[in-house]
């Protein structure tokens, strides 16, 4: 039976799990959650995730969410280096994946819920939530684009978990405009994943088609 992973196709942390998931060979099973009709919020999502959020993974009777423990999961199923060769990588892929966390994708999904969130709704972003973002975003991109100028990858100089977990917020940041453009190793490090990594590349495609899509259905101009 296969893994299932179920989550809206616009979402970046559910592109972050099938993207390493593919990029390790699993099989998988993606169940569609529409977060645009409140499908994450039926008592039946509810009880996979109490907080209504996607990814969620189910692997038997077994349910585990958050996109860097399922994926933590799946290289360990796996048995998938992409999670580090050694004690010593693994340490260090954690704690860019704990960084992403603390420094990065959280605000990324603010500024998600502020530009974009509010608009579906009719109402407008609090600038100050915005700006808010945008400087802590700005500050970690400065430790990250230094790092990425000596590094081809966040560790190791190969793929592993932590690029797929630190790359999530380049999903909506045409959209969003948080300042990861003005990080020019950002940029090429980007590029570099979405030209080496075939499911990085795919799954771009997949929340564009998504997200786009519903922003003209819904009328809502950018």
């Amino acid at each position: 039976m296969a893994i299932k992973i179920y989550g809206d196709p616009g979402s970046g942390s559910r592109r972050r799990v099938t993207a390493a998931a593919a990029a390790m060979g699993i099989d998988i099973e993606i169940v569609n959650i529409d977060l645009f009709k409140g499908e994450s919020y039926t008592p039946e999502f509810l009880k996979l995730n109490p907080h209504g959020l996607s990814p969620v993974m189910v692997d038997g009777d077994f349910v585990l969410y958050e996109s860097a423990a399922i994926n933590l999961y799946l290289a360990e199923k796996a048995g998938s280096d992409l999670a580090g060769r050694t004690t010593k990588e693994r340490f260090q892929i954690l704690q860019w994946m704990f960084w992403s966390g603390e420094q990065w994708c959280i605000f990324a999904t603010l500024t998600f819920d502020e530009v974009l969130g509010k608009k579906f709704m009719g109402q407008f972003a609090d600038e100050t939530i915005v700006k808010l973002a945008a400087d802590k975003i700005r500050a970690a991109a400065a430790v990250l684009d230094a790092h990425l100028a000596k590094h081809d990858y966040i560790v190791g100089d190969r793929l592993t978990l932590a690029d797929f977990d630190i790359a999530g917020p380049f999903s909506q940041n045409e959209r969003t405009k948080i300042p990861l453009n003005d990080f020019p190793n950002l940029v090429a490090w980007q590029q570099r994943l979405l030209t080496k990594v075939p499911s990085w590349a795919a799954t771009k495609r997949e929340i564009d088609e998504r997200i786009d899509g519903a922003l003209a259905a819904a009328g809502v101009k950018l």
